[in-house]
């Protein structure tokens, strides 16, 4: 699997052993099914860095209508997807008793969509944050499928009560 932090970029942040799995989403974001965009959070570095997991399926409703002959995975779902895992990431960060209890998507800036995600893909939405100024994150994001970039945006969330 792929570092979402740069090649020879020294940090201090070390990776968890453990991922934010389904439960851990859950109790951390207010979004259900199907608003749910990611599965689970793997590779988490502190506040500064993260993979989101979706595994893309074709009973998802979103198929229905985009499009019922060539069913394609949303590109503006691609980006929820990596503002859920930014989400996460800061949420996730904060200590037990500072934790937020909510997170806010406020912008998308340099988005691109490169190539298609169809059912049976996995999108790893990789996240690395590049500012932060009181509650609001701001975070560079690449989607990929097969180590290949389909999408990239940099988003910016605010956590708050």
């Amino acid at each position: 699997m792929e570092h979402p932090v740069p090649e020879g970029e020294i940090t201090d942040y070390p990776v968890t052993i453990e991922a934010a799995e389904i439960d851990v989403i859950l109790k951390t974001l207010p979004h259900r099914f199907p608003f749910l965009l990611i599965d689970r959070v793997i590779d988490i570095r502190g506040d500064y860095a993260g993979i989101g997991v979706k595994n893309v399926t074709v009973n998802e409703p979103q198929f229905q209508g985009h499009f019922p002959n060539r069913p394609i995975f949303p590109g503006v779902l691609m980006i929820e997807g990596m503002a859920q895992t930014a989400g996460i990431i800061g949420m996730l960060s904060a200590t037990e008793t500072q934790r937020p209890t909510a997170v806010y998507f406020v912008t998308i800036d340099k988005c691109k969509f490169r190539t298609p995600a169809l059912p049976g893909d996995t999108i790893f939405y990789h996240m690395r944050r590049i500012n932060r100024k009181r509650a609001i994150w701001w975070f560079h994001g690449q989607a990929k499928v097969n180590g290949k970039v389909v999408a990239e945006a940099e988003i910016g969330a605010m956590l708050a009560d």
